[in-house]
């Protein structure tokens, strides 16, 4: 899911269960998991529909913060 597409929704009101976790591909990064009722689940991806991947947890949060995200669960 585009960060555009997670702004509007939870603009909407729409409630994400948000995961962190180790990129499975390189556990020097961090890649963000969007659960959804119904078992649908989505990763955040960039414009090319590529999963974003973040050095660090403290340059992931504020963007977290600006797609209106909460609450989000941390996977080690």
């Amino acid at each position: 899911m585009k960060r555009a597409d997670v702004k509007r929704r939870t603009a909407e009101g729409v409630v994400f269960d948000t995961q962190v976790m180790v990129n499975p591909a390189n556990t020097a990064e961090w890649i963000v998991f969007f659960k959804k009722d119904a078992g649908r689940s989505f990763f955040l991806v960039d414009e090319a529909e590529q999963i974003e991947t973040f050095a660090s947890l403290d340059e992931l949060m504020p963007g977290l913060r600006a797609l209106g995200i909460k609450r989000v669960e941390v996977q080690l």
